[in-house]
């Protein structure tokens, strides 16, 4: 036992020298256990803390952007401007005579044939027209037959005489009322004069000038009428003359008065024929074939010649009239492309420039800016069955373009000391590049120099980012 634990034998009981075994020794105090330093390391353990959060708080977050690449394609450069359709060929049916209107049987967007009657005319007037012109010139027939009996008698002559003495008379009353007006204008003048130059001692008001300014042009007006009532005086004189030395020739050359009647007769033999040919145009017919655009006068009344009717056009033969700024009208050539946008879910149409208008004209802008603006003429490659005239449109014609261009979108571009700029991405980082720019549609620019085919760019660059940045591209 004792050799198997040598190690435990001091923890046995030596015996006494009387044989006794000896009490136990007595066991030594325990000492006190040692304490963990919990506190210290606590308080590493929260500054560690605090410094990592500090650092991850602080950090240098990557921006988050949004990126385009830079692409080689199709680039076209667009005048974009509102237009609207209209009828090439347009015809206003207007009443060719005066007369009553029967109403219209059509309606707006009907479709007639060329020839066919379209309004018709009440002709009872014209019949009573052409009737009185039949009986006048009947008379003048009959006079014209009976001119032996109707010579001039001697009470016709001496009421001649009469009228000349009586004309006469008259025009001396004129010439007097000429004398009297001319002195009274004289008078006026003169008391103008003198008002004038006590107006200006302040002698007498202002208004005795000025009544006496009133009164002299008056008398310049009361003399204009003495000189024109002369005159009129003075014609009398000799329309009464004439009218005499009518009466004696007719008294003594009866042939003059055949040719008078002859002219006579041949003038209402025209005006009998005019009055036929407005009577066979009662009937209004269509010049050409088309649709029905406008109706001015539909119910029935009476028209004067010249008013127009109905408007009439063939709506195949539509074409666009778009107005442009007269800055980019100089970069528009006939034959350029149009497209008619039609929203984003269907195709647009196509047209071509077939004319720019020489002259320009103001308009003014939404913002109460004037302009000066062109009128560009296109027309339809593949007329639409769906738009009518005057229909409001959105265009794009097409002055440039290109499908080998380099590009990016306009967003990418600020400006950087009189130069244009974009912010690249490389390794997460923003890198500012100059660039040269050629050719700029409303979407994309061409880049003649600084970038390269990949790249990628931000689009919407903020003050935020700068050279070097860290970015995160979304």
């Amino acid at each position: 036992m004792v050799k198997l634990l040598p190690h435990l034998s001091h923890l046995l009981p030596k015996p006494s020298r009387d044989g006794q075994p000896s009490p136990p020794p007595e066991a030594p105090e325990p000492r006190p256990p040692r304490k963990f330093p919990w506190k210290p390391v606590f308080y590493t353990l929260l500054g560690a803390s605090i410094c990592a959060g500090l650092i991850w708080v602080f950090r240098p977050i990557p921006i988050p952007v949004d990126t385009a690449t830079v692409e080689q394609g199709e680039l076209q450069v667009t005048v974009n401007a509102e237009g609207k359709t209209r009828i090439r060929d347009r015809f206003t049916i207007a009443a060719p005579i005066n007369g009553y209107l029967d109403r219209l049987r059509w309606d707006e967007g009907d479709w007639v044939q060329a020839g066919t009657v379209v309004a018709r005319i009440d002709p009872i007037a014209m019949s009573s027209a052409v009737n009185e012109a039949l009986s006048q010139m009947a008379e003048w027939r009959a006079q014209r037959a009976g001119v032996a009996t109707q010579r001039p008698k001697a009470a016709s002559l001496e009421q001649a005489q009469l009228r000349i003495q009586a004309a006469q008379e008259s025009q001396r009353q004129a010439i007097a009322r000429v004398a009297q007006a001319q002195a009274m204008l004289a008078q006026a003048k003169r008391d103008r004069q003198r008002a004038q130059e006590l107006a200006q001692a302040g002698a007498i008001p202002r208004q005795n000038r000025e009544t006496a300014e009133l009164t002299e042009t008056t008398r310049a007006k009361e003399l204009e009428t003495a000189i024109l009532a002369e005159k009129t005086a003075a014609a009398e004189v000799d329309v009464a003359r004439a009218a005499l030395n009518i009466l004696q020739q007719e008294r003594t050359d009866p042939d003059y008065l055949l040719k008078v009647y002859d002219a006579r007769i041949a003038s209402v033999e025209a005006s009998l024929q005019k009055l036929r040919d407005e009577a066979g145009r009662t009937d209004i017919r269509s010049p050409a074939s088309g649709r029905i655009l406008r109706i001015h006068q539909k119910s029935s009344q009476f028209t004067t010649a010249g008013t127009p009717l109905l408007e009439l056009g063939n709506p195949k033969q539509l074409e666009l009239i778009i107005d442009v700024l007269s800055t980019d009208a100089e970069r528009i050539r006939p034959g350029d492309r149009i497209f008619v946008d039609r929203g984003i879910e269907n195709k647009p149409l196509q047209a071509k420039v077939k004319r720019i208008e020489p002259s320009a004209f103001t308009k003014i802008s939404a913002l109460g800016v004037e302009e000066q603006r062109v009128n560009v003429i296109g027309e339809f490659i593949d007329p639409p069955a769906f738009l009518g005239d005057a229909y409001r449109v959105e265009t794009r014609t097409v002055v440039w373009q290109t499908d080998r261009a380099l590009k990016i979108p306009l967003s990418a571009l600020f400006r950087c000391e009189q130069q244009w700029c974009v912010f690249g991405v490389r390794a997460g980082k923003a890198v500012q590049h100059r660039v040269e720019i050629g050719q700029r549609s409303d979407r994309a620019a061409q880049i003649k120099q600084g970038l390269t085919k990949g790249e990628q760019v931000i689009l919407h660059p903020t003050e935020q980012i700068t050279e070097g940045i860290g970015v995160n591209p979304r």
